[in-house]
């Protein structure tokens, strides 16, 4: 069954551009053109993962990322023209999976391959067995489901695919030090233009998710220098 891709961003040609570069391709599209239809659209009609301009009119990208974490976990990926980093480290601080730059010459090639990236990482860890569950302590994590657990409760703020696969990396050899650059491996892959402060803006909003639950969560312990580990205490 072909993916759903979900595009917002009010440039109509671009919008125009993409939709058939990906029907191309193979996939069904979805369109926008403001941030508000989109929410109403996305949530209704819920995407296999959505493609999203920043800069937008009656609500842009960055609230309607906020306004769509309340609600779903599907892969998300920024379109920014900026070629600054504040853009793209806002967004990934937020909660989306990966940016592309529309400006210094737009590559519909990498903007699709970062999609099939994210679908790949999505269809990798809900085509884990059950029988795979992970469990440490408090933490139970259902791979099958993209479910996380800690004391008995779900977290009200489900985990993103990026950062269940984290938290996944974390957990399946508590003590060990995870370094940065393998968790960036294993949570983006091929996209070599991540850098180490993003898997710290994870990690925060990881920790957010818990301690909603546990408001003494500290199961995952920095190691100033080289990266995170699973505190096994």
């Amino acid at each position: 069954m072909a993916n759903t891709i979900a595009l917002v961003d009010d440039d109509r040609n671009l919008l125009t551009s993409i939709s058939v570069a990906l029907e191309r391709e193979g996939f069904k599209v979805q369109t926008y053109i403001d941030g508000e239809t989109a929410l109403v659209g996305l949530t209704r009609n819920p995407p296999d993962l959505a493609v999203v301009d920043i800069k937008m009119p009656r609500m842009d990208g960055e609230e309607l990322l906020k306004k769509l974490r309340k609600k779903t976990s599907i892969p998300i990926i920024f379109l920014t023209s900026k070629d600054e980093e504040v853009d793209e480290l806002l967004g990934l601080k937020l909660g989306a999976d990966d940016f592309v730059k529309k400006s210094g010459g737009f590559s519909m090639k990498i903007l699709i391959e970062r999609i099939r990236v994210q679908l790949r990482k999505k269809t990798d860890v809900n085509n884990e067995e059950t029988k795979n569950i992970i469990t440490h302590g408090k933490l139970k994590l259902d791979p099958s489901q993209l479910e996380c657990e800690w004391n008995g409760m779900a977290l009200p703020d489900k985990l993103t695919t990026t950062e269940f696969l984290i938290v996944k990396e974390l957990a399946k050899r508590p003590g060990v030090i995870k370094e940065r650059a393998h968790l960036m491996d294993i949570a983006y892959k091929e996209n070599s233009e991540i850098e180490d402060r993003t898997i710290d803006s994870h990690v925060k909003r990881i920790r957010k998710k818990f301690k909603k639950v546990d408001e003494k969560f500290s199961a995952i312990e920095t190691r100033y220098g080289s990266g995170y580990r699973w505190n096994i205490s």
